[in-house]
């Protein structure tokens, strides 16, 4: 149930409050980041990309990195050069669609400084997600940016599916935080993908 901004419980909205708090820390150490260690950031995850271990063939999809994200590009590429299919997401009507990416593809530009494959290319199903995020901690919980858009995407592929798409977050070490605060529509990431390396998540049993 969504509630007005006047009904929201107070327990949800003082959760909300702390997501929104760890959200802009996470994102104030990111874009403390000097250019040479997000251009390095971005290259080292393209080396951790047969540890991905997706199934030959899966679709995957990327994102196209805004503002000071870390740059999932090369990865994308060294999956593309391994069979995988490649798509981004568009928002329509308010949720995600994947859209297939060729080197081909002419990109238009979209909302929040992001581009997206045009409204004629192929829209797939990704069998497999590169995930953005602003915050992540251990148990594999994420912070996006506030709107769902991912949630909703993860929860409809699985409801269509039977199972959810094998997720994967990407992001910078530093974007770590101590806790994620989770409202009932949040899904875990079953892994996190950093320029360190694969985190080691922990915890119990993740949604």
């Amino acid at each position: 149930m969504i509630f007005p901004d006047t009904d929201i419980p107070q327990e949800i909205r003082a959760l909300r409050e702390l997501k929104s708090m760890r959200r802009k820390e996470a994102l104030g150490r990111r874009a403390g980041l000097p250019i040479q260690a997000r251009i390095e950031g971005g290259l080292a995850l393209a080396e951790a990309v047969d540890a991905l271990d997706f199934p030959d063939g899966a679709i995957v999809s990327g994102f196209w990195p805004i503002r000071d994200e870390i740059d999932p590009r090369p990865l994308m590429d060294a999956l593309r050069a391994r069979g995988h299919v490649l798509c981004l997401p568009a928002i329509v009507d308010g949720d995600l669609v994947f859209r297939r990416l060729t080197r081909e593809t002419v990109l238009v530009p979209a909302g929040f400084g992001t581009a997206e494959p045009p409204a004629d290319a192929d829209a797939l199903v990704p069998d497999c997600m590169l995930v953005p995020l602003a915050a992540f901690d251990r148990r594999g919980g994420r912070i996006g940016y506030g709107r769902g858009y991912y949630d909703r995407a993860i929860a409809h592929i699985g409801t269509a599916r039977g199972a959810p798409p094998a997720t994967v977050g990407i992001a910078f070490s530093l974007q770590e935080v101590e806790s994620v605060p989770e409202e009932n529509h949040d899904r875990r990431l079953d892994r996190i993908l950093t320029e360190r390396g694969f985190v080691q998540l922990e915890g119990p049993e993740r949604a």
